[in-house]
Order: structure tokens, then sequence, then C-alpha cells
């Protein structure tokens, strides 16, 4: 149990060591595009 105990002190207390957090710069448009449909259902033959 202590050994559970330790790790979860030691994970929380990991958080952030590299500094507080930073905005990823913008990035520019890939140019990929992404159309179509779907349908969800059922078929039943009566």
């Amino acid at each position: 149990m202590r050994i559970l105990a330790f790790l979860a002190i030691a994970a929380v207390a990991a958080c952030g060591v590299d500094g507080p957090p930073e905005r990823p710069a913008a990035q520019s448009h890939s140019g990929v595009t992404v159309s179509g449909y779907a349908t969800v259902g059922t078929v039943t033959d009566l």
C-alpha cells in the first residue's frame, strides 16, 4: 500500500516539472480536405 501511495504522489509531483504549459505554434492550413457521408441503421427483410 505504501508503494502505491508513493507512486501516486510521485506522479502528481511530476506534473509541470518542465515549467508552465505553452501554447503550440499556429499551424498553416494543410490543404487536406475530408468529405463524404455515413449512414447508421438496421435493415430487416420481412
